[in-house]
């Protein structure tokens, strides 16, 4: 096996197991959630299940969306009035959806890690500072987990996978999209924790940070860090 394969996959699980650690941080702060987990985060709470069972849950909903989404557009259902360029149509279908099933079994894994961290982890008692440290702890660790494992271009967290496939769908940017699916997860929360809680849950300052937060990590690390990496990795741009 080349040298760069290794450098590939150790980029990938690095980044994936940063991710997961970042996501974490983000809910033991107690100041809010990131938009993508907090559907999953305010339904835990309100039935006192597994965080990370709940995530795994999440995510396959999301497999399963990617997976309508794209057997619509390769069949041609989508878009009919302003047709998709066949240039821009997936060759295989059987590939496409392939990659979308292997995010189940990366979901699952990435889930189990997120369970070790959030028992390995307390969550700050007192004062407002200690929360803030951790939820920018958490921000860094979130923007670079997920720099590094989207460089690798392996397989998506589904998380952004549903992003990609939604942006590719409707052909808007991907950061127009991940803006709307962020906001749309945000208003599900919000619904979710008024009629089954009375109150907001997973919604706060920290949630705004994150949505403001991460994207600029992930800029500032690929500044910095994204031509060594892809170029040891031997990932083109």
């Amino acid at each position: 096996m080349k040298k760069s394969t290794y450098y590939r996959w150790g980029f990938y699980i690095a980044g994936l197991l940063i991710l997961a650690l970042g996501i974490i941080l983000n809910t033991k702060s107690g100041l809010g959630v990131s938009p993508i987990i907090s559907v999953a985060y305010s339904i835990s709470t309100i039935l006192n299940i597994n965080f990370g069972n709940m995530t795994f849950i999440l995510y396959a909903t999301f497999v399963v969306i990617e997976i309508i989404l794209h057997t619509l557009r390769h069949s041609g259902k989508l878009n009919k009035k302003n047709k998709t360029p066949e240039a821009d149509v997936p060759k295989s279908l059987s590939l496409t959806l392939g990659k979308d099933l292997l995010q189940l079994p990366l979901s699952l894994v990435f889930t189990r890690f997120m369970n070790l961290f959030s028992a390995w982890i307390p969550a700050p008692e007192h004062g407002l500072l200690p929360k803030f440290l951790v939820l920018f702890a958490g921000i860094i660790c979130t923007g670079i987990g997920a720099a590094m494992s989207l460089n690798m271009r392996i397989i998506p967290n589904p998380g952004d996978g549903i992003v990609q496939t939604i942006a590719d769908c409707i052909h808007k940017p991907v950061g127009f999209t991940k803006n709307c699916f962020d906001l749309l997860n945000i208003c599900i929360t919000i619904s979710i924790s008024l009629i089954f809680a009375h109150k907001l849950i997973g919604i706060g300052i920290g949630t705004v940070v994150a949505v403001l937060g991460v994207g600029r990590i992930i800029a500032l690390f690929n500044h910095f860090f994204m031509k060594k990496m892809t170029a040891l990795a031997n990932v083109k741009a």
